[in-house]
């Protein structure tokens, strides 16, 4: 097992030493210009370079806070594997490198984990910058609980692979945080509906703008309520999670997916008689114990 221990205090040590620069993740804002904050307007003065997913985007923040670089990098999912080795190298070199994405925090839900991952196998030193947040500030808002969460970003675009990453989230207690664009929102809901029936949700759209909107109630009132009001803005989905209910119906039904054979071996299989286990899946399935005999008879 190899162990790694990050300080900053040691890294401005070893920095010094060997003339390797830092990359600094950071945030940007996710509405308002007003979420910046000034701990990450200074970085991006003071950085050699700047990695951002469009810079054209990146330009206008730049403006806006009167920051010239010295150089601007393209960095986004469809260059990473050219880029990311190249923005290393200068890393290496003594640069330091400001990451930022189009808004909020990077390295979530886009490349910027791929180049955090590149840093710290070259032994790069990686500094957060802190600040908005588009998931954590719609579920600070929602009125669902906060105790326990699961971030799962963007769902995959084929039915079949966004049934598998739902189904598994099926018994998950904590509220589940989604994002989803504004021509998909719909569809997402419907599949949400779909896999965990009609729960409650928030839908959560231009945070921190002018025209911030909150959405509450079941997943069918809000699928209503899209149909009159078409979707606009990103958006992110927070989902209510199963509830101790759901949770203990669910345990108490975990055969539902046997067949009657199957139920019946696995209770033969703990080391009850043949006899037993037909009488405990019969009891499961509010069967009479006949009715688990017949059903055995047909498959011999």
């Amino acid at each position: 097992m190899t162990i790694s221990c990050q300080s900053s205090f040691q890294n401005r040590n070893i920095d010094q030493q060997k003339g390797t620069g830092s990359l600094y993740l950071v945030a940007t804002p996710i509405g308002n210009l007003e979420d910046m904050t000034y701990r990450a307007v200074r970085t991006l003065q003071e950085c050699d370079i700047i990695a951002a997913e469009d810079t054209r985007q990146t330009r206008k923040l730049l403006s806006h806070f009167e920051i010239t670089p010295s150089m601007l990098f393209s960095y986004h999912e469809h260059n990473k594997a050219a880029s990311g080795p190249e923005l290393i190298r200068y890393i290496i070199e003594g640069k330091n490198l400001a990451l930022v994405s189009d808004a909020g925090l990077p390295a979530i839900s886009d490349p910027g984990a791929d180049l955090v991952a590149l840093a710290v196998s070259h032994g790069i030193p990686v500094i957060p910058i802190p600040g908005a947040n588009a998931a954590l500030s719609a579920l600070i808002a929602s009125g669902l609980p906060t105790n326990s969460f699961t971030f799962i970003g963007f769902l995959p675009r084929e039915r079949k692979d966004i049934r598998t990453v739902l189904s598994g989230l099926r018994s998950a207690q904590g509220t589940l945080l989604f994002y989803e664009s504004p021509h998909r929102v719909a569809k997402t809901l419907a599949h949400l509906q779909e896999t965990f029936g009609n729960r409650q949700v928030v839908l959560a759209r231009e945070l921190t703008k002018r025209y911030e909107e909150f959405l509450r109630g079941t997943i069918e009132e809000c699928v209503v309520w899209l149909s009159d009001h078409p979707p606009l803005g990103e958006y992110v989905i927070v989902l209510e999670g199963e509830s101790k209910e759901e949770a203990k119906l669910a345990e108490s039904s975990w055969w539902r997916e046997l067949s009657i054979e199957e139920h019946v071996a696995h209770y033969e299989t703990s080391g009850l008689t043949r006899k037993d286990a037909m009488k405990k899946a019969a009891s499961d399935r509010g069967l009479a114990k006949r009715d688990i005999y017949n059903a055995l008879l047909e498959k011999e």
